[in-house]
C-alpha cells in the first residue's frame, strides 16, 4: 500500500528568504557518539539563532544503533557495539559504504509539521534515486524507501533508505542513510527496522547492479536536497 504521505504538501519546506543551509561532507568515517554530540550542539546552536541550518554528509565505523521504540531481541547477533540513541525507530547498521545524511533544520522558521517533514526526507531520498533510475517508494505501515524487487518473488520489496529524526525546540537532527555499497550481511544481525516479514529485506545501489560511487550519490543528494528544502553554501572544507 502506497503511503499517504504521498499527498502531503511539501512546498513549504522551503528555507525562509535570504537563508542558505550549510552542507559539509567529512571524508573519514566518523565515530557514532562524537557524532550525535556534535549534532546536539550544532542543533542547540541554531535553535538559539547562533549557527545556520546543516546537512552533514558522512560514513560511520560499524555500528548498530537503537531508537526510541527499539526491542533487545532486535539485536541477533552482537558483532558490533550497540548504542542507544534518541532517534525515532528502532534497531539499524551504519557502516562504510552507506550515506548517512544528518540534516539540522529550525522547523519553527520552515513548517513545524513531523508527519510532512518525514514526508520531505522520503521526497529527497525518491528523487536522490531517480538520478540513478532506481524507483523509491513510500509505504502505508513502513518508514523508509522501499524498492520492488520481482526479481526476488511476488511482494518481495528491499529497503534502500532509511529514516530516523529527533527534534528539539523544533530544530531536527539525526536523519537518513543511504545504501550505497555497505557489507549487507551486516543487516543479518538485527531484525532491521523492527521489520520481520521474510519478503521485505535490504538493499544497495551496488546490490541492484549500479556501478554508483559515493560522490555520484552526494552530488544528486545536493541537487534533491535543494528541490524539497531550499539553497546549500558551497561545500564546507570536508572533515577528517
Amino acid at each position: 500500500m502506497v503511503n499517504s504521505r504521498e499527498t502531503l504538501d511539501l512546498t513549504s519546506f522551503a528555507a525562509p528568504a535570504g537563508s542558505v543551509v550549510d552542507w559539509q561532507i567529512s571524508d573519514s568515517p566518523v565515530d557514532y557518539a562524537a557524532a550525535t554530540a556534535l549534532m546536539e550542539a550544532r542543533a542547540a546552536a541554531i535553535a538559539a539563532q547562533e549557527a545556520p541550518e546543516l546537512v552533514w554528509l558522512l560514513e560511520h565505523p560499524p555500528v548498530y544503533t537503537s531508537g526510541t521504540s527499539g526491542k533487545p531481541e532486535d539485536l541477533r547477533d552482537p558483532r558490533f557495539p550497540l548504542v542507544p540513541t534518541g532517534r525515532g525507530g528502532q534497531v539499524t547498521y551504519h557502516g562504510p559504504g552507506q550515506r548517512v545524511a544528518y540534516v539540522m533544520l529550525d522547523l519553527k522558521r520552515r513548517r513545524p509539521d513531523v508527519r510532512a517533514y518525514v514526508a520531505a526526507l522520503e521526497e529527497m531520498i525518491i528523487r536522490t534515486l531517480d538520478a540513478f533510475n532506481v524507483r523509491g517508494e513510500r509505504r502505508e505501515d513502513r518508514v523508509g524507501v522501499w524498492v520492488r524487487r520481482p526479481d526476488k518473488g511476488d511482494g518481495f520489496e528491499d529497503k534502500i533508505a532509511a529514516i530516523g529524526v529527533r527534534l528539539k525546540r523544533w530544530v531536527t537532527f539525526h536523519g537518513i542513510a543511504i545504501n550505497v555499497e555497505p557489507d549487507l550481511s551486516h543487516f543479518q544481525a538485527i531484525v532491521p527496522c523492527g521489520v520481520t516479514d521474510p519478503r521485505y529485506g535490504v538493499t544497495s545501489l551496488v546490490d541492484l547492479g549500479l556501478p554508483v560511487t559515493m560522490a555520484d550519490v552526494d552530488v544528486a543528494l545536493r541537487q534533491a536536497f535543494e528541490g524539497v528544502f531550499g539553497a546549500t553554501s558551497a561545500a564546507l572544507a570536508e572533515t577528517g
